[in-house]
């Protein structure tokens, strides 16, 4: 499959890979110069390949709380959310960012590869609450424009969304006339990165003259997936699909915090029953010698494993390996720990998963 921004993307001459039967770019200049312009600067990426599911109705709100971890009744209208949706099993079919337009009305994003399962989950689980579920994901583009000079470059394209909170509707030079979800731009204050920034979920229709705007600011370049996946790995974000996949709970994964345990959810008891006995924890690795981590390292102290790497790669932030992965629960970060890699074996410091 296709973003809109496909022509746009080889135009520019990026490097095209298959990620989840989309043709997207991993990278335009090269991963560590992209990465290093994101940190200091302004990258673009198209992140269209996401999905978008409307869920409204009279029931919306208590459906939504029932649906997640997180308490959706206590959180504000025009908040952009994230959680997680769990399984009976307690466990995470996809993490999600959730916003709330209002009391009745709310679009969630699940991962590329994960739409149709999510969709199909919350459809399954509607029960006799009075919502409508609509996959808009082939009506909806998403850009993400990412770097600390992220701001002055929306002077030029939604000099409004300057001050705004979490999210809300904008026009553009009365490009988008009419409200709503498929007639105008939601800008939020969201990303992948660590960065200041913000995401346009957009029609199909005006995505690409909007990437084009912003590509006219000269401050902005665009960036491909593997500077997406680097910066998000040096933050300690979760990937879907590698650092969990319907196998590990919220705990475990350490986003405790997306927890509400003051109301029903789909997975409460299971969880419950899991929290006094969490084995292993979300931790970060960075390595101390030239190796470069990567998913499937073992990780251990002296001759024992005590966990193994989700995700690795070169951190071009630190000049340095680093690794995300699950060790035991017992093992204090800052442990010096070693890092195995098939035959291969380097040394390593033990970190929480934010390591930049």
């Amino acid at each position: 499959m296709r973003t809109p921004l496909y022509n746009e993307i080889v135009n520019l001459n990026a490097k095209m890979v298959d990620f989840h039967g989309w043709d997207m770019p991993i990278q335009f200049s090269g991963i560590i110069e992209e990465h290093n312009h994101v940190r200091t600067k302004a990258g673009l990426f198209d992140v269209s390949h996401m999905g978008d599911i409307t869920i409204e109705g009279r029931d919306a709100q208590e459906f939504m709380t029932y649906l997640f971890p997180t308490d959706i009744a206590k959180e504000p209208v025009g908040k952009a959310i994230y959680s997680a949706y769990l399984n009976q099993e307690a466990n995470m079919i996809d993490d999600t960012i959730i916003y709330k337009e209002e009391e009745n009305r709310y679009l969630v994003v699940p991962n590329a590869a994960t739409t149709e399962r999510v969709y199909n989950w919350i459809v399954a689980n509607r029960k006799s609450y009075d919502v409508r579920v609509t996959n808009v994901s082939d009506k909806m583009a998403c850009l993400a424009l990412q770097g600390p000079l992220s701001p002055e470059v929306m002077e030029d394209v939604f000099p409004e969304a300057i001050g705004l909170g979490h999210f809300t509707f904008m026009n553009a030079s009365n490009t988008y006339p009419e409200r709503g979800l498929e007639n105008a731009t939601l800008v939020g204050r969201t990303g992948y990165t660590g960065e200041d920034g913000f995401e346009f979920i957009v029609p199909n229709k005006y995505v690409v003259s909007l990437w084009r705007k912003i590509l006219e600011n000269k401050t902005v370049k665009p960036i491909g997936l593997g500077a997406r996946d680097t910066l998000r790995m040096e933050k300690g974000f979760l990937l879907s699909g590698q650092d969990f996949d319907s196998d590990r709970n919220p705990i475990e994964a350490g986003i405790s915090w997306i927890i509400g345990w003051d109301h029903d959810f789909i997975g409460k008891k299971r969880l419950l029953e899991k929290k006094g006995s969490i084995g292993q924890r979300f931790r970060g690795v960075i390595a101390s010698d030239r190796m470069i981590p990567r998913s499937g390292s073992v990780i251990k102290i002296g001759n024992e494993v005590i966990g193994k790497l989700t995700s690795g790669s070169f951190s071009p932030t630190l000049s340095k390996g680093i690794g995300l992965g699950y060790v035991q629960a017992d093992i204090p970060v800052e442990s010096e720990v070693t890092i195995q890699t098939r035959n291969i074996e380097g040394k390593g410091i033990l970190k929480k998963p934010r390591m930049v």
